[in-house]
């Protein structure tokens, strides 16, 4: 587990997000997570959605399913699979200024909650499922993430975790300059490997049902943010005060280490598909059951 030199906080987090909300919804856009590119010649935001279907896809929702998104942002992943797949979707969120953003743009089963997910007040067993796209490096507490996961979710749910990932043995001059850097900047309280999130799953109770290394058609995420911050810089004088002054604004710089570190393989993009099981010790629908090989 890479850990920063200066510990990370949900507050420090709460900020990070609150104050560069406007960068982010340039930069990144309302999903505020990664695209997933298939052919290449997705636009970003068909490749955002793309990513977002594939979490529907893993998860096998049904129209009806009691879901919940654990960091929603904006709410964008929640009202792209309510609308889609006609489930009821709880998001929380420890930003204000993205609680503000997805209340302005209501949609019929989509509750949005300011609140840490590690002190959630969601009732045991409620969620047919859950996901967390980009969220879980947020956490203090990745144990508690996951056993707050299994804790919400009813017998026979599902859970899918899409997460910015340690590669595994990464050291010397990976670490000091790149991963390191990115938590500290990113308000990462720590950054995982495939080996510690597996195992943070089944200490919470948790069945892997698959793992897909898709850092290859991620990737291409940080060029894109990369040149439309550069755009953002020459004509948004609000941007060029955040990143001049404000008190977030090494995280704008960490964009350059996270192209490095993705084109050297320091970091990676897994996504995780998880199970609770069932009373009669079977999960839900339907999922990938064998391990993929990295993309």
């Amino acid at each position: 587990m890479i850990v920063p030199r200066i510990s990370q906080h949900a507050v420090a987090v709460a900020d990070h997000y609150d104050e560069l909300d406007p960068v982010y919804r340039r930069v990144w856009g309302e999903h505020v997570h990664h695209g997933l590119w298939g052919t290449g010649r997705e636009t970003p935001a068909e490749a955002v959605e793309a990513l977002v279907d594939t979490v529907g896809d893993r998860l096998g929702l049904m129209p009806g399913d009691a879901c919940v998104d654990i960091g929603c942002g904006y709410g964008s992943t929640a009202r792209q699979l309510a609308i889609t797949r006609r489930v009821r979707v709880t998001g929380l969120t420890l930003s204000a200024e993205q609680a503000i953003f997805a209340a302005a743009l209501p949609v019929a089963d989509v509750v949005i909650h300011l609140r840490d997910w590690l002190v959630n007040g969601l009732t045991d067993a409620s969620a047919d499922a859950a996901w967390a796209i980009e969220s879980s490096e947020h956490m203090v507490d990745k144990p508690r993430f996951f056993a707050e996961a299994h804790r919400v979710l009813s017998p026979s749910g599902r859970f899918v975790v899409c997460a910015w990932l340690a590669e595994t043995d990464a050291g010397g001059w990976k670490v000091r300059h790149l991963l390191e850097p990115i938590c500290r900047e990113g308000r990462l309280p720590s950054m995982g490997t495939r080996e510690d999130y597996e195992a943070m799953a089944i200490a919470a109770g948790f069945t892997i049902d698959g793992y897909e290394d898709v850092s290859s058609r991620v990737a291409r995420t940080w060029t894109i943010c990369a040149r439309r911050l550069v755009k953002a810089l020459l004509v948004d004088r609000h941007t060029r005060r955040l990143a001049l002054g404000g008190r977030n604004r090494m995280f704008l710089l960490s964009i350059p280490r996270l192209i490095l570190a993705y084109r050297t393989g320091a970091m990676r993009y897994g996504i995780f598909t998880l199970s609770k099981a069932g009373e009669n010790g079977e999960p839900r629908g339907p999922g990938t059951s064998a391990q993929e090989e990295p993309a």
